[in-house]
């Protein structure tokens, strides 16, 4: 990948309200403090179609506001174009990355879990979906997200050298 190409990277976790918002929040974020923002696209959708259209969860936006970050978008279902457009495709858990990989119709799109960026992971390479929890969940995802995306950033900016 030359230094002039856009990368485009897309974040996805079950309903496109929780996690893959918060890590699309914080990557355009960590992209704007670094001012790349004319080398990345970024966006996040969700592997089901429940929540489609529908904000990010108050506790996801909570959390972001409470770092500064905005989190504006809407939920969206991925489709067979997100492999064709999209460079890179990351999953918050194994499940939604299985899902990813049975619907996956052709396209150029490189598949990874979020939290193989992760210096902190360990064995455990999955970004736990706060949902059903409370906002402490919440907080404990931010900070997931947050240091698996310093390390994609600096992965993806390596790629570019």
């Amino acid at each position: 990948m030359s230094a002039s190409d856009t990368t485009r990277v897309l974040f996805v976790c079950l309903g496109n309200i929780c996690r893959s918002p918060l890590a699309e929040g914080v990557f355009r974020e960590l992209v704007r403090d670094a001012s790349l923002e004319d080398r990345y696209e970024v966006d996040s959708a969700g592997t089901g179609a429940w929540h489609v259209g529908e904000p990010a969860d108050p506790r996801s936006r909570a959390v972001a506001r409470k770092h500064g970050i905005v989190l504006d978008g809407r939920a969206r279902q991925v489709s067979d174009e997100d492999f064709r457009t999209f460079h890179v495709i990351i999953a918050m858990d194994r499940e939604n990355q299985e899902n990813l990989e049975r619907i996956r119709n052709g396209g150029r799109a490189r598949l990874h879990l979020l939290r193989e960026f992760d210096p902190d992971a360990g064995d455990d390479a999955e970004v736990p979906d706060p949902y059903y929890g409370g906002p402490g969940g919440f907080d404990q995802v931010f900070h997931m997200v947050h240091r698996s995306c310093l390390e994609l950033l600096d992965a993806l900016e390596a790629e570019r050298k």
